[in-house]
């Protein structure tokens, strides 16, 4: 597919929508030369201190749920990691024309400098603003706009059992177990 085109799924509601992310979350972006190399970093140092915290918690046999939300956000992270670093390397630019893999001359970025491809769009329902909104009266709106990919619907779900389980999975007692503990040892 070459950049922005879309292949209809199930009628107009799901579609695949070919963009590439040179960024994070929404396209948000380090500018500057350096710009992708220390998020890159930073994504890699990330993904240790999960890959760390996950066989953490493996290991002590906490609750099944919380293992599964952290593995969730470590493996979405790394899928999108693996994007970022190779895909620069491995395919050519893919403005109107689809992308080469391995192309003469080697790739569109260098290791670590590539961006991440986005694809699952959902735009459930469109309409317009009312005229009388201030400032966007009358524009057109798409209600889910993010384009996302498999890794980054795995950290999201992650992220949300996190969320919603939060007590069961750090009960109250636990925690000021660990900080009476702690604070005995700095003693």
């Amino acid at each position: 597919m070459s950049l922005g085109e879309e292949i209809p799924i199930f009628d107009d509601w799901f579609l695949l929508h070919f963009t590439e992310n040179k960024g994070m979350a929404f396209g948000l972006e380090l500018s500057g030369k350096w710009g992708k190399l220390i998020l890159s970093i930073f994504r890699l140092i990330a993904i240790s201190v999960i890959g760390w915290y996950l066989h953490k918690i493996i290991k002590r046999q906490e609750k099944t749920g919380l293992i599964i939300s952290v593995s969730l956000i470590f493996a979405g992270a790394i899928g999108n990691m693996i994007d970022s670093a190779f895909y620069g390397l491995i395919f050519s630019e893919s403005y109107h024309t689809p992308a080469s893999v391995f192309p003469q001359g080697g790739g569109y970025a260098t290791f670590l400098h590539g961006k991440v491809v986005d694809m699952l769009y959902f735009p459930l329902f469109s309409g317009y603003y009312p005229d009388w909104f201030p400032f966007i009266g009358g524009d057109s709106f798409s209600f889910f706009r993010p384009v996302f990919n498999i890794a980054d619907s795995a950290i999201t779900v992650g992220v949300f059992i996190l969320l919603i389980f939060q007590k069961r999975f750090f009960p109250k007692e636990e925690r000021e177990k660990e900080t009476v503990e702690a604070e005995g040892h700095n003693e």
